[in-house]
């Protein structure tokens, strides 16, 4: 459960930058701002998987850029659900999912993992 919580403030800061970086993107208050990251998480969850099942010719062929146009979907059908975020347009969901991503990345790679690993 703190990992999801932090995985979700994570996005939420990913998004509130992309927000001041990427024209289109958009959001009225700071609890519209956490809202739209939990949603991601869950739209992440439960419906990217599907969507890379259903893609995944097409991110084969353009050797994995389409995952761009499907994390830019997410995020576009998580502004389609809220009312105080978002998103104008395809590339506007791709700077999105651009910016976005490199926060989980950088924060991703200096939070310490607690999950135990496996012995070799």
């Amino acid at each position: 459960m703190l990992r999801f919580i932090l995985q979700a403030l994570v996005t939420a800061l990913g998004l509130w930058l992309s927000a001041y970086v990427v024209p289109g993107v958009d959001f009225s208050s700071t609890g519209s701002l956490i809202a739209a990251a939990v949603l991601l998480g869950i739209v992440n969850a439960i419906v990217r998987p599907i969507l890379v099942l259903i893609t995944f010719p097409l991110t084969v062929v353009t050797f994995g850029l389409f995952l761009l146009v499907v994390n830019a979907t997410t995020i576009g059908l998580v502004a389609s659900f809220l009312g105080g975020f978002s998103v104008d347009g395809l590339w506007a969901g791709v700077g999105a999912a651009i910016i976005t991503g490199l926060v989980s990345l950088i924060a991703g790679s200096s939070i310490q993992d607690d999950r135990p690993r496996a012995r070799r």
